[in-house]
């Protein structure tokens, strides 16, 4: 009987061992097919359509202080920022310090504020008044590097990197002369740094930081430094760099320095457009969809070593202000940008923004009212893709659509210093839109022609 039946249950079991390997291979297989998205972290909801605002605290006001800097929070708030990013707030180096207040990048305490701003109450109400007018703010976070004369160098010294015979150094290969480099090999020293980093988020209520040279730190340290954050609270980080692996488990955004190279290759450097299209494919074909990218015609790098917006941009300022609102990314504002700021700040002594009503304002105003409003324009994935719109004046113009839901934003930008006519193959884009900027209708019917000033733009709005 056995020998009759045992054939039978065999066949059976490898039948069914069989048709379970067949369903796990064709899930596994369909599974491995699947598109992903790169981006794993979730960015917080208030960052979804955000602008952001980088404030140069020892150059805002004659005081110099937070209580001071706190009277521009209206004026900002009205212009349409939602992120205040603060340079560096803790106390600076002496000891081979540069020129008389020496770099907010030098830093001796990462626990302590500096002096010169006020005290560690005083910063607890700026960020609470931030706070309570609906913005959010990140602290600039100096992580490669410390002062040769932070306590760390005595108590720790192990968690610096040396040179071969031994001492301590500035970040080899730079003139750095006022730090000295960390060594993220140290566990120590990670943990340390993490520690602090959820000291700010965790006593003081911030809402992330901006991250200094991060890509000179190992990656892996940002992914945990960021889970331990977020743990406190959602967090928003920046990271001054470019890289996209950075993006799927630390930073929300990084640094578009390709963008304003390509801009300027065209407005300082007279070069091609061609650069800049090159950029908007790359963009869309390479990037992370939900990565943002930070879009600027200034930063304190850019304005206090490489000229400032008008020595950069020229007569095509206004375009690029617009170009770096209207493509995918968020734009910045660098403190004094909007007041026409127009010479490069002094970084290690005090140079003072001057104030002054200025068109720039109201252009910021106007663009980021459409930032927040129209889905299109929305960050990472929140947003619509770029899709180019071919025009017959390619080496001039830059057209391209934007839609997301029933929101549409059309950029049409004479990015040249000759005045231009040109068609659109637009017939995809057919409709009845507003100008921005005219406030005029437009009906677009296919085959449209415009014609633009030098550096002149046309933003249409459904």
């Amino acid at each position: 009987m056995k020998k009759i039946l045992f054939p039978a249950l065999l066949s059976m079991m490898l039948l069914s061992a069989c048709n379970s390997a067949d369903n796990k291979s064709n899930g596994s297989s369909q599974s491995v097919y699947e598109p992903r998205n790169f981006v794993e972290i979730k960015h917080p909801d208030w960052s979804k359509n955000a602008t952001i605002y980088e404030v140069n605290v020892r150059q805002f006001t004659p005081e110099g202080t937070f209580k001071a800097f706190e009277a521009h929070l209206p004026r900002i708030k009205a212009m349409g920022i939602d992120i205040i990013w603060l340079m560096p707030i803790h106390p600076i180096g002496v000891e081979k310090r540069k020129g008389t207040l020496g770099s907010e990048y030098s830093v001796k305490d990462y626990y302590g504020v500096n002096p010169e701003f006020g005290t560690k109450e005083d910063f607890k109400a700026l960020v609470s008044k931030i706070h309570s007018m609906g913005m959010h703010v990140i602290v600039d976070w100096v992580a490669n590097h410390s002062s040769w004369d932070n306590n760390l160098v005595k108590e720790h010294p192990d968690w610096y990197t040396k040179t071969p015979e031994g001492n301590f150094q500035p970040t080899p290969w730079y003139d750095w002369d006022d730090i000295i480099d960390f060594d993220y090999n140290q566990p120590a020293l990670r943990k340390y740094m993490t520690e602090a980093l959820v000291y700010w988020v965790k006593d003081f209520d911030i809402d992330g930081y901006r991250c200094d040279t991060a890509g000179f730190i190992p990656t892996d340290f940002w992914d945990n430094a960021r889970a331990e954050m977020d743990a406190v609270k959602p967090v928003f980080m920046l990271a001054e760099w470019e890289s996209r692996d950075l993006h799927k488990h630390a930073f929300d955004m990084t640094y578009s320095w390709t963008f304003f190279d390509k801009m300027t290759a065209v407005t300082k450097d007279k070069k091609s457009l061609g650069g800049v299209i090159e950029y908007m494919a790359h963009d869309v074909s390479t990037f992370p969809r939900d990565g943002y990218r930070m879009l600027f015609t200034d930063n304190h790098d850019m304005n206090s070593w490489n000229g400032n917006q008008f020595a950069n941009f020229g007569g095509g300022l206004q375009a690029s202000m617009v170009l770096c609102t209207v493509v995918n990314g968020m734009p910045l504002v660098y403190g004094g940008q909007e007041a026409g700021l127009d010479h490069s700040l002094k970084f290690f002594d005090k140079d003072l923004i001057q104030w002054k009503d200025h068109p720039f304002y109201n252009i910021y105003k106007t663009l980021f009212e459409l930032k927040h409003t129209n889905e299109a324009l929305w960050n990472g994935s929140y947003g619509g893709e770029m899709i180019r719109i071919f025009n017959d004046k390619p080496e001039q113009v830059i057209s391209f659509s934007r839609s997301k839901g029933n929101n549409q934003v059309i950029p049409v930008v004479n990015y040249s210093d000759k005045p231009v006519t040109v068609k659109l193959n637009s017939k995809y884009q057919k409709g009845s839109y507003t100008d921005l900027f005219s406030k005029k209708t437009v009906v677009l019917k296919g085959d449209d022609v415009f014609t633009i000033e030098p550096w002149g733009y046309v933003v249409l709005v459904k």
